[in-house]
């Protein structure tokens, strides 16, 4: 009699653990997916502000390229942000990246020739728009991770400032 009792005891028990499996699996998996998106949020954000950081150490060396000193500093960032921040991203609308001239003395916004003057300070910022890779929550679950970086310019090499 008692061995016909464990069988109907175990048969009544039998979808329990997998209930029991479902309801400490779901949490675990939350638990994981939180332990990789909080890190790799924070290497995002590090990442582009050192980016942006790099961009501006080297519009105050007063270094250009082919097609203009903004367009130099914008490839610098580029190439340091380890991906995040592309001519695709800004396109689309996900990542934007400025570049900004101030007057040293005024600090008043200067544009056009001579407004990245020595003395001027150039201030280079960028965001970057990123998802969960879970869902977790109930949100968009869209991030922005936004960095700005700014110093004051140098004297230009040889007295010639290079072209925007």
């Amino acid at each position: 009699m008692s061995e016909n009792l464990q069988k109907r005891r175990a048969r009544g028990e039998s979808g329990s653990a997998m209930v029991e499996a479902a309801l400490i699996f779901l949490p675990l998996m939350a638990l994981f997916f939180a332990l990789v998106d909080f890190p790799f949020a924070i290497f995002i954000q590090n990442t582009i502000r050192n980016a942006v950081r790099e961009g501006v150490r080297f519009a105050i060396s007063q270094q250009t390229g082919a097609g203009g000193q903004d367009a130099a500093v914008k490839t610098v960032v580029e190439n340091n942000s380890l991906g995040f921040i592309s001519d695709a991203g800004i396109t689309a609308g996900t990542e934007t990246f400025t570049i900004a001239y101030f007057d040293g003395s005024t600090l008043a916004a200067a544009n056009g020739v001579g407004s990245n003057g020595q003395g001027n300070i150039c201030v280079v910022s960028a965001s970057v728009q990123s998802k969960w890779m879970a869902p977790v929550w109930r949100g968009t679950g869209v991030l922005t991770f936004s960095a700005a970086s700014s110093d004051v310019m140098e004297a230009p090499p040889l007295g010639v400032l290079p072209a925007r």
